[in-house]
């Protein structure tokens, strides 16, 4: 999942314009499917590079920085969810469609794209220091949680570009009064009661989309569980939702919607929770959401409808709540990933470009001109020197990323993505003693065939 500049992140998710910001929303280019000529009007080669709706500006000012006397690259636009951006690109590579050059890929994507093999291997140096990073061995400088995210049967296939994660935003004030100390972990159900105490609430994405498995992934890990186990096993892989794990989690999304939801629960969003921040009255909130959120109301201070200077330095941030009182939490891991196609034309090129549209400099600017945090820690180090954040929010997105959870790294993701959707959804009617029984039933029946979504 994502988050953008100064607005609501797409992640595989919809993105919502809240009603109080002010920022303009990117016209969204959708790509025609037919093929892209893959020469300019010169005959010198155009590589296409396939972006998600974050940080475009920055995307465009590295298609001119990175272009060569040997070729130029070209941004081409996706559409906002990452559910139809997964589409367009699968639909391009399975025709073997050679303009695919490169493209930004959702993390859970990357398994699937790999094992159909329509990415080309990342080699040499630069592969061996994301399986580093991965592995927590060598030199490698990729945050662990971003690393893992590019890597299918011992091989990588694609190069972390930014890591999103998500944290506890929270009105000081509203956690003070609630009597919850901050200074220590917080558990889920010691949120919700805070929240209820004070008649505020708690915003979560839950709307019927990806960002909702993200959720929902995250409270099962959280209890020590998993989705699905032994994913490499395909359409084989264990379903483990019928357990303890899955039941704590679906007692957490019933208990806040008993008790602390927002009145939008069930069509919740990355946006839509934003407001409930710094309402005109009120105590404000407690809120899960992705990185962009502190350079969100940094920019609308003083404008209308924004926060005050004061609200700002009211927003507070902790880690990502417990499920299980004791146990570390299992922060999402989320962001970018960039793939070279399988069928390019000028592979060589293409990978020539993709490490220049990585590099420190880059994430850096994406840091700093996007919200999108870097996936390595000498970009990290550089954009702490920058003074643009606070230190110890930086920290925290760097420790969440490289101990969170990610979602299941599977060739099937898109089903179980979907099955898990289609049987926790609404979260008003999540049960504990039916709803993950039910969904590993009907998810072991959709990855049998038994069943279709």
């Amino acid at each position: 999942m994502r988050g953008s500049r100064r607005a609501a992140p797409p992640r595989r998710r919809a993105r919502t314009q809240r009603r109080w910001q002010v920022t303009a929303a990117l016209a969204i280019g959708t790509v025609a499917a037919g093929g892209l000529a893959a020469c300019g009007g010169s005959g010198k080669p155009t590589l296409n590079w396939y972006v998600n709706p974050d940080g475009v500006e920055v995307f465009q000012k590295y298609a001119e920085e990175c272009s060569t006397e040997r070729y130029d690259l070209a941004v081409q636009q996706l559409p906002t969810s990452a559910t139809d951006q997964r589409t367009q690109l699968a639909r391009r590579l399975a025709a073997k469609d050679s303009t695919t050059d490169l493209m930004n890929l959702d993390p859970v994507f990357v398994a699937e794209f790999a094992n159909a093999k329509w990415l080309r291997k990342v080699d040499g140096d630069l592969a061996e220091s994301i399986a580093a990073s991965a592995s927590g061995q060598g030199d490698g400088d990729y945050l662990k949680g971003a690393a893992e995210t590019v890597t299918w049967d011992d091989a990588v296939y694609a190069i972390p570009l930014w890591a999103n994660t998500q944290v506890l935003w929270y009105r000081k004030s509203l956690a003070e009064a609630a009597g919850l100390d901050m200074t220590k972990p917080v558990t889920w159900d010691q949120v919700i009661d805070a929240a209820a105490s004070q008649k505020a609430t708690v915003g979560v994405q839950a709307n019927k989309y990806e960002a909702y498995v993200v959720w929902i992934n995250a409270l099962i890990q959280g209890a020590g569980g998993d989705i699905v186990s032994d994913t490499e096993a395909g359409r084989d892989a264990e379903v483990d939702l019928d357990s303890d794990a899955g039941r704590k989690a679906a007692q957490v999304i019933q208990r806040l919607a008993d008790r602390a939801a927002q009145p939008d629960l069930s069509v919740s969003n990355e946006g839509t929770s934003l407001g409930q921040m710094f309402p005109a009255k009120g105590p404000g909130e407690f809120m899960t959401n992705w990185t962009f959120v502190y350079k969100n109301y940094e920019g609308l201070v003083g404008k209308s409808g924004g926060p005050t200077k004061d609200q700002l330095a009211d927003l507070g941030w902790a880690r990502y709540p417990q499920t299980v009182a004791g146990e570390a939490s299992k922060p999402p891991v989320g962001g970018i990933d960039i793939g070279v196609g399988a069928y390019t034309e000028h592979p060589d090129w293409a990978a020539e470009a993709a490490r220049c549209i990585t590099s420190e400099k880059a994430q850096v600017d994406l840091a700093l001109e996007a919200g999108l945090m870097p996936s390595t820690n000498a970009a990290y180090d550089e954009v702490a020197a920058s003074g643009d954040y606070p230190k110890d929010l930086l920290e925290l997105y760097r420790t969440s990323v490289d101990e969170g959870g990610p979602r299941p790294k599977s060739a099937f993701y898109a089903l179980i993505s979907s099955a898990v959707q289609a049987t926790w959804h609404s979260p008003r009617a999540v049960d504990p003693d039916r709803t993950p029984e039910k969904s590993a039933r009907y998810l072991r029946d959709v990855l049998e065939g038994k069943s279709l979504l």
